[in-house]
C-alpha cells in the first residue's frame, strides 16, 4: 500500500512536491498561530476581579507585576489603563486604545499567510493540471498512430493528481484561517471589554473611594 501511494503521488510531476512545501508551510503556521493565541487567551472577567481586589486595597504595584506575570493582550491592555491611573478620562482611553492596537497586528501576524496559501495551492493545482495536459499531447503527436491509453495515461495522471491536491490543501487551510480568525476577534472583544470596564472602575469607583477614604479621616 506504501509504495502504491508513492508511485501516485510520484504521479503527480514535480508540482507535487511544491504543493507538499506549500502544505507543510501552512501546518507549521496554523500550529504556532493556534498555540500563540490559546497562550493569550484567559479569563478576563477573574483577572479583572483580581486587579480591582488589589486596587481596592491600594496594591497599585502588585497590579501591575500581576499584568506583567499574566500572557496576552489582555494583560497588556490592563497594564496600560494602570499606568494612567491618574490622568483624565481622555488620556486614560488614549493609553488604553493604543495599547489595544499595538496588540492587534501581534494577534493577526502570518493569518494572512495562510490566506495566500489557500489561494495559491488551487493555482499550483491549475498549473499542474496544464503541465499534465501538455505533456498528453506531446505524448500524443511523439507517438503518431500508435499512441495508447498506457502512453497518455501518465499526463492525465498528472492532470488529475495535481488537480485534487491543490484543492485538497486549499480546504483545510481556508477552515484553519478562519478558525484563527475566530479566535483574534475573541480576543480583540476581551480586550475592548477590559478596558472599558477598567476605565470605568478606575474613573468611577476607585477614585471616589480613595477620595471618601482620604475625608474619613480628621485633619492633623
Amino acid at each position: 500500500m506504501t509504495a502504491f501511494n508513492y508511485s501516485l503521488f510520484a504521479q503527480g510531476g514535480p508540482v507535487m512536491w511544491l504543493l507538499v512545501a506549500v502544505g507543510f508551510v501552512a501546518l507549521v503556521v496554523f500550529v504556532e498561530r493556534a498555540l500563540y493565541l490559546h497562550r493569550g487567551q484567559i479569563r478576563s472577567t477573574e483577572f479583572l476581579n483580581g486587579i480591582k481586589n488589589l486596587l481596592q486595597r491600594d496594591r497599585l504595584m502588585e497590579a501591575l507585576t500581576l499584568c506583567e506575570e499574566t500572557p496576552g493582550p489582555v494583560a497588556a491592555v490592563v497594564k496600560a489603563g494602570l499606568r494612567h491611573a491618574s490622568d483624565d478620562e481622555q488620556g486614560m482611553r488614549f493609553a488604553v486604545q493604543e495599547a489595544a492596537l499595538t496588540e492587534i497586528p501581534t494577534l493577526e501576524r502570518r493569518i494572512g499567510a495562510l490566506a495566500a496559501i489557500a489561494q495559491i495551492a488551487p493555482l499550483l493545482g491549475l498549473l499542474g493540471t496544464l503541465l499534465g495536459m501538455i505533456k498528453t499531447f506531446w505524448l500524443f503527436n511523439q507517438s503518431g498512430n500508435y499512441a495508447t491509453p498506457a502512453v497518455l495515461s501518465g499526463g492525465v495522471w498528472e492532470a488529475l493528481l495535481t488537480a485534487a491536491a491543490g484543492i485538497a490543501i486549499a480546504i483545510p487551510v481556508h477552515l484553519a484561517r478562519h478558525f484563527l480568525h475566530g479566535r483574534v476577534r475573541a480576543l480583540v472583544h476581551d480586550m475592548e471589554w477590559v478596558g472599558n470596564e477598567l476605565m470605568r472602575y478606575l474613573l468611577r469607583e476607585h477614585r471616589n473611594g480613595a477620595g471618601a477614604g482620604k475625608n474619613d479621616h480628621p485633619p492633623a
